[in-house]
C-alpha cells in the first residue's frame, strides 16, 4: 500500500486528495485534511476518481477507421495516418478548411493550457472553437472592454465579504465556477455565522438557495434586466460609492440605467419593485459586499450585458478590488510583469454567418454551418481534444449529422463517445494518475491565491505517450514538421520563446539576461515539469531565477504535496487594468450598442415555457457518466416542473413528456417540483447517450435525454456569440 497527494480535476474547486493506492489499483480516496485551500474537503466526484481512472472503457490503445471501423494501432501508424490526413484536406482545400474544437476537461489537465494554443497557431486556421462559447464568453468579452484584459475575471472575496449577491450560481452543486472556492458550501456557512447575508437569484430553489438568507424567483432571461434595476437604483437614491477617478463612463452608464427603473422591469423578472429597491439598498448599505453572476446569467439571451452590470455593481458600490469586494487573483504561473494590449474582438467573422471571433476563437453555435455549407473554407477536417460537443454544443444533433460530412477527424479523448465515433483516428491519454497535474488556468480565479503541484502517481508504461507528447506530436506535424519529429526542439523553441520575452520586458525579473544561461537553470523532468519550473520562477511569487531567493519554484512546489497557500486577495487592479486609456470602461460604447436590443426584449410578452439547465455535484457535463457511482442517486436526467404547471398540462410524476422547440424533440420523464419557477422547466445537460457506435456502457444504460437536442444554434448572445441554453422557449404534451 502506498499513500499519495494529489489535485482533484475534475472541477473548478481544485480539492486536495488523499489517495490510497495497492500497486496501480486506487484503494480508497478521501480529502486531504493537510491540503491548504480545501483543508479536506471532498465531493462524490473526488471521492470516484479512482473508478473513472480505471474505467474499463476508457481507451488504452490508439484507434484508426477503416474500411467503418475502428481497429487498434500503434501509436507510429496513428500519428502516420493523422499527417497523411491532414496534409490530403490542406492540399485539396487549404489551410481554413481544418477546424480545432477544445472541451472544457482539456483545462482540467496540465497539458492542455500549455500546448492547445500551439496546436490551434500550427494548424494555421481562423476556425478554432471551444466550449468557452457554451459557457464563460460573456463574461471574457464583458472584462475584455471594461478592463482591456479578457482573463481579468474579478471573484468574490468570499472569505471576507459581508453581502453577497450571487445570479445564475448554484456552487452547492457545481463546487463553484469562473470561482475557485474549495468548499464553497462551508465557506458560504462561514459567511454567515460572521454576521453577513447572501442572497441568491434563480429561476429554481437550489441547494444554494435553500441555503441562503433570501432566494429571488426570476424569469430566466430577465438578469440584465434586474441588474439595470439594480444601477438605476443605485442612482436614482443617491446611493453611488464615491468613485476614484480611474473609472470612466459613470454618467454614460447613468443614462442607459435610466430605462430601467424597478417597476418598468418588475413584471418581466418576476421580482416586486419594493424587493429589487431594497436588495440595491442593502449592498450599497454593506460594510463589504460583492455581486456574482455564472452560468445561468452568462448562457442567456443578453449574456454579455449581464456580465458587464455585475461588475458595474461591484464599481458603484464601491467594491471593486478591495477586501471583501469582487477582487482579482494573481496565479503562481502568470507574470504580472506582462501587460496585455487592449481587447479587441471580431478580428475576423465566421464564414458563414458572420459572427464575430473572441479571444481568437468563433462562436460553437455555428460549427454544424461552417461543416455542411458549401464555398471555400468549408470545414473538411476536425481535431477535438477533450470535447464532446456532439452533446454539449447547442442543437447537438444537428452538429453529430454534421461530423459525419467529415471528410477528416482527429479525437484526442478517453472514450470512444457520441462526438469521437465520427473521427479517423482517435488518441486516448494516459490514466489521470499516469499525468502531472497543475491549476494553470483556476488558480487565476481562487478565492485565495494559492499553487500546488502533483507529480504524477504512476509511471506511464514503456513507448506510451503522455498527453503533453501527444499534443506535441500534432503540433509538429501540423507544423509540417511530419509524424517522426521528435518534440524536444518544440520545448526548446516554446521556452525560448517565453524566456527571450521575459528578458526584454521591463519590470520583468530577468529583464536584459542571458536567454541561455536561464535556461541551464530551469529544472524538471519533462517538458511540463520545465514549463512549470519556468513559470513560476517568472510569476508573482517566484524566485525570479535568483532575483528572489526563497521564492517559488519547481522544487519548492514539490515539496508541499499540500499546497502553498500564498495569502489572501490584494488589491490589484492597477496590475490588471489594460485599457488604451489606463481607466475602468464603466460603460464601453460596444456594450452599450446592445442596450436598444435589450429594451425591446423587456417591451416583449413572453408566453409559453421557457427551459433552463440544471447542474448536478455528481456531473460534470457529460464526460462522467460512465462511472456507476455518479449515475445514481439523484442524478439522473429529468425534466423539472412545477405542479401547477403540470396539472394545467394533465401530466403526473413519472409520467414521460414530448419537449419541443423549433429545433427538435425529445421524450423525458418528469419529476414535480415546486422548487421551480411555475412557467420554467429544467432539465440537465450532457444527457443523451444514445448514439449507436459508442462504447460507454454504464452511459448507454442510463442514457437520459439530450437537451441541446432543443437548444437553437440560431440564437446567440449577440455580443459574444455564446450559446443560449438558458430560457428556451418549448412545448411540452404528454405522450
Amino acid at each position: 500500500m502506498s499513500t499519495s497527494f494529489r489535485t482533484c480535476p475534475l472541477c473548478e474547486a481544485t480539492c486536495g486528495l488523499r489517495i490510497t493506492m495497492d500497486g496501480d489499483h486506487v484503494t480508497d480516496i478521501r480529502g486531504d485534511r493537510d491540503d491548504v485551500f480545501s483543508l479536506g474537503f471532498i465531493c462524490p466526484k473526488g471521492a470516484k476518481l479512482g473508478d473513472l481512472d480505471e474505467d474499463p472503457d476508457r481507451l488504452k490503445a490508439p484507434l484508426v477507421k477503416r474500411d467503418g471501423e475502428f481497429v487498434e494501432v500503434s501509436w507510429a501508424e496513428a500519428f502516420a495516418e493523422v499527417d497523411r490526413g491532414l496534409a490530403a484536406v490542406r492540399a485539396q482545400y487549404g489551410a481554413n478548411a481544418v477546424a480545432l474544437y477544445l472541451g472544457n476537461p482539456s483545462v482540467h489537465t496540465m497539458a492542455g493550457p500549455v500546448y492547445n494554443g500551439v496546436l490551434a497557431k500550427s494548424l494555421g486556421t481562423r476556425n478554432i472553437y471551444s466550449a468557452s462559447t457554451s459557457d464563460q464568453m460573456p463574461k471574457q468579452v464583458s472584462c475584455g472592454y471594461v478592463f482591456g484584459d479578457p482573463f481579468a475575471i474579478p471573484v468574490p472575496d468570499l472569505d471576507r465579504t459581508d453581502f453577497l449577491l450571487m445570479l445564475g450560481a448554484n456552487p452547492l452543486e457545481s463546487n463553484g465556477s469562473l470561482c475557485t472556492a474549495p468548499d464553497f458550501p462551508g465557506r458560504l456557512k462561514k459567511l454567515r455565522a460572521r454576521g453577513g447575508r447572501f442572497v441568491v437569484v434563480d429561476p429554481r430553489r437550489t441547494r444554494t438557495a435553500e441555503l441562503a438568507d433570501q432566494h429571488l424567483f426570476i424569469r430566466p432571461g430577465a438578469d440584465a434586466v434586474l441588474l439595470f434595476a439594480l444601477v438605476h437604483t443605485l442612482f436614482d437614491e443617491n446611493l453611488v460609492a464615491p468613485l476614484d477617478p480611474v473609472v470612466s463612463g459613470v454618467d454614460e452608464l447613468r443614462a442607459l440605467a435610466a430605462s430601467f427603473p424597478p417597476d418598468a422591469v418588475a413584471q418581466a423578472c418576476g421580482i416586486d419593485a419594493e424587493t429589487i429597491r431594497q436588495v440595491a439598498r442593502d449592498l450599497a448599505a454593506a460594510p463589504t459586499a460583492a455581486v456574482y453572476g455564472r452560468i445561468g446569467t452568462t448562457t442567456a439571451e443578453f449574456g454579455t450585458l449581464s456580465s458587464w452590470l455585475v461588475d458595474a455593481l461591484n464599481v458603484l458600490t464601491g467594491n471593486l478590488d478591495r477586501p471583501g469586494g469582487a477582487m482579482f487573483p494573481a496565479a503562481a504561473s502568470r507574470a504580472t510583469y506582462v501587460r496585455r494590449r487592449p481587447f479587441r474582438m471580431g478580428r475576423w467573422h465566421s464564414r458563414v454567418r458572420g459572427l464575430p471571433e473572441a479571444t481568437g476563437e468563433l462562436p460553437v453555435a455555428t460549427l454544424a454551418d461552417e461543416i455542411t455549407t458549401p464555398g471555400q473554407d468549408q470545414i473538411r477536417a476536425l481535431f477535438t481534444v477533450a470535447g464532446n460537443p456532439a452533446l454539449s454544443a447547442p442543437n447537438g444533433p444537428r452538429l453529430g449529422e454534421a461530423l459525419a460530412e467529415l471528410e477528416f477527424m482527429v479525437s484526442v479523448d478517453p472514450y470512444l463517445n457520441e462526438t469521437t465515433r465520427h473521427a479517423t483516428v482517435i488518441l486516448p491519454p494516459p490514466r489521470v494518475l499516469q499525468a502531472p497535474h497543475f491549476d494553470w488556468a483556476l488558480a487565476g480565479f481562487g478565492v485565495r491565491n494559492f499553487a500546488n503541484y502533483s507529480p504524477p502517481i504512476l509511471p506511464l508504461p514503456a513507448g506510451r505517450p503522455g498527453e503533453a507528447e501527444i499534443l506535441a506530436r500534432l503540433i509538429l506535424i501540423a507544423a509540417g514538421q511530419g509524424p517522426e519529429a521528435e518534440p524536444g526542439g518544440l520545448e526548446e523553441m516554446m521556452i525560448g520563446g517565453l524566456l527571450a520575452k521575459a528578458v526584454a520586458a521591463p519590470g520583468s525579473p530577468v529583464a536584459g539576461q542571458d536567454v541561455d544561461t536561464l535556461r541551464a537553470m530551469i529544472d524538471g523532468d519533462t517538458p511540463l515539469e520545465r514549463w512549470l519550473d519556468m513559470s513560476v520562477r517568472l510569476g508573482p511569487y517566484g524566485d525570479g531565477f535568483g532575483a528572489n531567493p526563497g521564492g517559488l519554484t519547481l522544487n519548492v512546489l514539490r515539496a508541499n504535496p499540500h499546497g502553498i497557500d500564498l495569502g489572501p486577495l490584494r488589491p490589484r487592479l492597477a496590475e490588471v487594468l489594460s485599457t488604451e486609456d489606463g481607466k475602468v470602461r464603466l460603460c464601453p460604447a460596444e456594450l452599450a450598442a446592445d442596450v436598444p436590443r435589450l429594451r425591446g426584449w423587456l417591451a416583449e410578452q413572453r408566453p409559453g415555457f421557457v427551459l433552463i439547465g440544471r447542474r448536478h455535484l455528481r456531473s460534470n457535463n457529460s464526460w462522467m457518466h460512465n462511472v456507476p457511482a455518479l449515475v445514481s442517486g439523484t442524478n439522473t436526467c429529468t425534466l423539472h416542473i412545477h405542479p401547477d404547471d403540470a396539472k394545467r398540462l394533465a401530466v403526473t410524476a413519472g409520467q414521460r413528456v414530448r419537449l419541443s422547440s423549433k429545433s427538435g424533440t425529445i421524450e423525458v420523464p418528469v419529476d414535480l417540483t415546486e422548487k421551480i419557477m411555475p412557467g420554467v422547466v429544467s432539465l440537465p445537460h450532457g444527457w443523451g447517450h444514445t448514439a449507436p457506435g459508442t462504447k460507454m456502457k454504464v452511459a448507454h444504460t442510463v442514457p437520459g435525454a439530450n437537451a441541446n437536442a432543443v437548444t437553437d444554434a440560431s440564437i446567440v448572445d449577440v455580443l459574444s456569440g455564446n450559446a443560449v441554453f438558458n430560457g428556451v422557449p418549448v412545448e411540452i404534451r404528454a405522450t
